[in-house]
């Protein structure tokens, strides 16, 4: 890891933000801190280009409007997003809009440097895609239709009991499906499952199909 690597943590909650800090100062890191994502568009343009640990629930403008805005105005820097628990369907938002990661607080250090390093290796890449169409579609076509049905689901948003009640199966069935699954994708966290997801719909029509999972 290269310690000269810039974090922009943008969270209203002080707490959170001291906290982060800590963590990726003791862990080679150089912050810089924002109390919301209007103070830190303010600077982005000019800023050091960066990973940007960004909140979801702030005042003025939530996380997904400032991702929004960064991708309207060309700041061109991985994001790793903060929700909070059971916000699936705004960590898939995010992704979709071109976030690197999710994680969820309260966080582990460990869960928090790996989001940072995954998304500092997106620097040192220069964002080269990680996953070709082809190479994600052949990882998804080892799963098993219910693999598929529980994948599907997550791409919807949707949480684990929620997918079991439209499947008619229980929680834990879900979860053992979901563990399967992200075993034969290879895939460490719920965002790299998505990005496969996502890599495999990518230049074609789409691979997943959610007819067997409502909304409700």
């Amino acid at each position: 890891m290269t310690t000269e690597k810039l974090i922009h943590i943008v969270d209203d909650d002080h707490a959170v933000r001291r906290s982060a800090a800590f963590m990726l100062k003791h862990a080679g890191y150089r912050v810089a801190s924002y109390i919301s994502g209007v103070a830190f568009l303010k600077d982005a343009k000019h800023a050091e280009r960066g990973c940007v640990l960004l909140d979801v629930r702030m005042p003025e403008m939530d996380g997904l409007e400032v991702l929004q805005e960064m991708n309207t105005i060309g700041i061109d820097m991985p994001i790793v997003i903060l929700t909070g628990h059971g916000d699936v369907d705004v960590a898939v938002k995010a992704m979709r809009a071109g976030a690197v990661n999710f994680i969820e607080k309260p966080y582990e250090k460990e869960t928090l440097l790996y989001a940072i390093e995954e998304a500092i290796s997106r620097l040192d890449r220069n964002h080269d895609k990680d996953l070709k169409a082809g190479e994600a579609r052949v990882r998804l076509a080892s799963l098993t239709g219910r693999e598929h049905d529980v994948l599907d689901g997550l791409v919807a948003g949707y949480p684990n009991k929620t997918i079991a009640f439209d499947l008619g199966i229980s929680p834990r069935t879900v979860e053992i499906y979901r563990a399967n699954m992200m075993e034969k994708l290879r895939a460490r966290s719920l965002s790299e499952a998505l990005r496969i997801a996502f890599a495999a719909e990518d230049g074609s029509e789409p691979v997943l199909h959610i007819p067997s999972v409502s909304a409700t």
